[in-house]
């Protein structure tokens, strides 16, 4: 279920880079990537929750579209008042998908060791 997932992301990446040719004016440079970023903190946390047995779509969709919307928000009002708001949007995204994914390894080594301690 899992590679099925990722293999969409990773085939829908490559399709968009290969024939989708949309200009991105730079001035929402920044908002989007903080919105991928989003995404992408989002999406190993439904895997982590998969991973756990607490996977539930509506949370993860409404869970995606809220963190990306925010995060573009936060970049968008830091530019407003001139505070660097996108920093502390990235560090924290950035922070939960370190820890995100330290976890998912864990999972799987733990998975490994189990599979050796068996056989």
């Amino acid at each position: 279920m899992i590679a099925v997932g990722l293999l969409g992301l990773v085939l829908g990446i490559v399709i968009a880079y290969l024939f989708v040719n949309v200009p991105i004016p730079s001035e929402w440079s920044a908002y989007l990537s903080l919105a991928a970023l989003a995404g992408l903190d989002t999406a190993f946390g439904g895997w982590r929750a998969a991973l756990e047995g607490r996977f539930h779509p509506d949370v993860f969709v409404s869970g995606f579209i809220v963190n990306a919307l925010l995060a573009s928000l936060l970049a968008y009002l830091g530019d407003r008042l001139g505070v660097d708001l996108f920093l502390a949007a990235v560090v924290t995204l950035g922070g939960r998908m370190f820890l995100n994914l330290s976890l998912i390894r864990r999972y799987y080594l733990n998975q490994i060791s189990l599979k050796r301690q068996r056989g």
